[in-house]
Parts: structure tokens; C-alpha cells; sequence
């Protein structure tokens, strides 16, 4: 019998939790999840915003594959391609009923259903939700057809006082080591937590409505977020802050459980090929991920030793590629800009003035950090004479991905949905 799947999906979070070691984060929900479940201490998104990073999630291929080169929601609207394949689609195809409630940011509400959900409800505050979620799964408990159930949570977005939340810190608010140590820096971590614990409540409610239900032991729970925290130098940057992600998952019936940790590198485009893996459906050819299913069964494993990410587009032209091996990061820098793009939301944040001196300096062609002397990746080697050949070996090691996985950025630049809406306007009035 296939597993009913919960898949809780958040924004902005990063490894933000208590048991990622964040001390100061109250998480008891997830941190209780993570010791019955699998944590995995390195899980990687593979595009450092919203949409481009679950557009890979959910399909398996990289958003400049699937066509989602930016955000979808107005005025940009990137979609994707007619032919690419949501993980609900795949489940829906093979007798799962599928819903979503919240978030799924990938196209507008008149087209959500076209992406594989019998249903769809509408995003809310995370009590509301999560309360909306574990109502739904009442319903669910006596019906024998399995379910891909998709809670997408706006928590902990900016602004982190959605839903009326108050900042949070019983715990303290620790400093992270790429901002600065500042009283306006503490402050924001407050906010953020405070958005964090009421996230953390909705995913306990979710929880606890599984288990209310009988439905705790046959399902297959997915906690994952889309990419690091809203902070500067992490959201929108393919530095670790802005690529490193939470991933948890609980299914006893399935053997993912006893609070295990999996250290090996897993990326975002991995999570389709192992469901499909797990459940025994077909694989795709045009996946880009790899199922780490094997890994989860203690069987033969080739564990990664590379995952790439990029960016192309966020709310303006942001070309830049990377990747990361156990001990380097390179980014490739395809457009003249400053070190440090920063997305709107951030700027609002009293945080930003008090490193824009830093993060507005010239951005370079090429960046190569050494992850295990500088982790906070503030030297960049590229360039430098001893490093020259390790620079060439993963210039070319990104050269290669980039063709097989059929990025547009090797033909030249990728027009903007403005663009193209400017030009039409302008072939219509002439």
C-alpha cells in the first residue's frame, strides 16, 4: 500500500531551526520531528528565490530548463513550460488525490489546478492554515484512496509579523555571523523568530492531526524550504546562506525514522526522482535530479560531491551560476552589478544600510572560495595564481552542466517577460 504524503513546504527559512542548531530558535515542532524523523544536514535549493528554486523542487529539473527564469506572480510571470510535470501530476496520474492549501508560487490561482491538485485553498496565516490543513485531513482519514496533501506556508517571509505575530525571543537572538552585530540586527532575528514559532505551531497542529487520525504511521511527511533567510548576503545569493535549506521527512511505515541525520549533500532537484523512486513509478528521462532513495534504504549510494544552483532572473536581470563541492564554491557572474543584489524586501530592513558599504562594491566575473578555511566565503580566490588550475577544473565542471541540463545562458541572454510585453505593445502600435 503507497503512503498518503505530506509535503509542508515554507519560505525564507534556510536551516533557521532549533535542530540545525540555531539555539536561539524555537522550533519544537519541527526539532520533534527531526528526532523521530531523518534531518538532513545539507540539503541544497538549487536557485537562491521563490519560484525558481520550487519549480525545480517539484519537477526535478533546473528552472532554467523548466522555463521558470524568475518569479511568477505579477508583473514578471514566468511560468513553465506546457510540457514540464509537477509532483502532483505525477501522484494524481497514478490514483493519489491531491490538494494544496496555501502557497505554491509557481503560476496564478485561475492556474494552480493545472499543476496537478484536485484542490486548492487559498493561503492564510499559519495558525489558520495549519488549523485548515489538519480540518481537511479529518476528512481524509476514512477514505481509502491515498493523498498528496501540499501545505505551502508564507512564514517566515518578510513581513515576519504576518498574521499578527510577535517577535519572539525567550530564547535570546543570536547573531548570525554574516551580519552585523548590531542592536538593528537583533531586532530582525526577533522578527524572524517570532514568524519561525508560528510557523512551527501550524506544522505541530498538521502533525498532530496525522496522528489523531491513525494516519501518522503510513504517511510520508516532507518539511523542506525554498532557500536561505531574507537577510542581505543570504536570499537571492549563491553564497551557503542563501542556498542552504531545512529538509525533514518522517514515515515510519517506510523506515525514515529514529531521529537519524544524513550527512551527504542532497540538492532540490533529488526530492522528485526519490518519491518516484520510493513509490515504485516510473522515472522520467529528463530529470535532472538523482533519487537518494537507495541512501534512505541503507543501500549502495554514490554520494554526490557537487550541486549547482543559479539565478537568472529575480525582479531584474541577476545572471549568475554556481557550484559548490565539499570544500569550494564557485559563482560565475554573467552581468556587470554590485557584489550583492538584494531584493526589495530586504531593503526595508534596517539591517541593509548598515552593510550596503560592503555589499554595493563591484561584483566580480568569477568567485572561488575555500569552504573550509573561510566559510563565510569573504576571500575570493579566483584569479590567484596557486588556485588557477582548481578554477579551471570547475569552470569547466559548470561548462558541462550547464549543456546537459540546456541552459539558455550559452546562446546568449534570456529576454525578460518586460521585454517581451514592451515589444508587443510597441508592434501594436505601429
Amino acid at each position: 500500500m503507497r503512503p498518503n504524503i505530506v509535503f509542508i513546504t515554507c519560505h525564507d527559512l534556510g536551516r533557521h531551526l532549533g535542530c540545525y542548531g540555531q539555539g536561539t530558535v524555537s522550533s519544537p515542532a519541527l526539532d520533534a520531528l527531526a528526532a523521530h524523523g531523518l534531518l538532513f544536514e545539507r540539503s541544497f535549493c538549487t536557485a537562491p528565490q521563490c519560484s525558481p528554486s520550487r519549480a525545480a523542487l517539484h519537477t526535478g529539473r533546473h528552472a532554467h530548463a523548466n522555463g521558470m527564469h524568475g518569479l511568477a506572480h505579477d508583473p514578471f510571470r514566468w511560468r513553465l513550460h506546457a510540457d514540464e510535470r509537477h509532483l502532483a501530476h505525477h501522484l494524481r496520474e497514478t490514483g493519489y488525490h491531491t490538494a494544496l492549501f496555501g502557497i505554491q508560487h509557481l503560476t496564478d490561482a485561475a492556474a494552480a489546478p493545472d499543476l496537478g491538485y484536485d484542490e486548492i485553498h487559498d493561503r492564510a496565516p499559519a495558525a489558520l492554515l495549519g488549523q485548515a490543513a489538519s480540518d481537511w485531513l479529518a476528512t481524509r482519514a476514512a477514505t481509502a484512496q491515498p493523498f498528496y496533501l501540499e501545505v505551502g506556508f508564507f512564514e517566515p517571509h518578510r513581513r515576519w509579523d504576518f498574521g499578527d505575530v510577535e517577535p519572539d525571543d525567550q530564547l535570546g537572538a543570536a547573531l548570525l555571523p554574516y551580519l552585523p552585530q548590531t542592536p538593528e540586527a537583533r531586532a530582525e532575528i526577533a522578527d524572524l523568530q517570532g514568524a519561525i514559532a508560528a510557523l512551527d505551531a501550524a506544522v505541530g497542529q498538521i502533525v498532530a492531526a496525522l496522528e489523531a487520525q491513525d494516519l501518522l504511521q503510513d504517511t510520508w511527511l516532507i518539511f523542506v524550504t525554498d532557500h536561505g533567510l531574507a537577510m542581505p548576503r543570504a536570499k537571492c545569493t549563491l553564497y551557503d546562506p542563501g542556498i542552504e535549506t531545512a529538509l525533514l521527512m518522517h514515515w515510519p511505515g517506510g523506515g525514515l525514522a529514529g531521529g537519524g541525520r544524513i550527512p551527504q549533500m542532497i540538492s532540490h532537484v533529488d526530492v522528485v526522482p526519490t518519491v518516484l523512486e520510493a513509490l515504485g513509478l516510473e522515472r522520467p528521462p529528463r530529470l535532472h535530479g538523482r533519487s537518494f532513495w537507495p541512501l534512505l534504504q541503507g543501500a549502495d549510494y554514490e554520494t554526490r560531491d557537487v550541486v549547482f544552483a543559479g539565478k537568472t532572473f529575480h525582479t531584474a536581470w541577476e545572471p549568475m551560476r554556481g557550484l559548490r563541492t565539499e570544500d569550494h564554491k564557485l559563482i560565475l557572474n554573467l552581468c556587470q552589478d554590485v557584489a550583492v543584489n538584494v531584493p526589495s524586501d530586504i531593503q526595508l530592513s534596517p539591517v541593509y544600510p548598515q552593510m550596503i558599504e560592503a555589499i554595493s562594491a563591484r561584483r566580480p566575473p568569477v568567485e572561488l572560495y575555500d569552504l573550509q578555511a573561510d566559510p563565510l566565503e569573504q576571500d575570493n580566490l579566483a584569479g590567484q595564481a596557486p588556485h588557477q588550475a582548481l578554477e579551471r577544473a570547475l569552470l569547466e565542471r559548470l561548462y558541462h552542466w550547464m549543456e546537459g541540463t540546456g541552459d539558455p545562458l550559452l546562446q546568449g541572454p534570456v529576454a525578460s517577460t518586460a521585454w517581451e510585453a514592451a515589444i508587443a505593445e510597441l508592434r501594436r502600435a505601429t
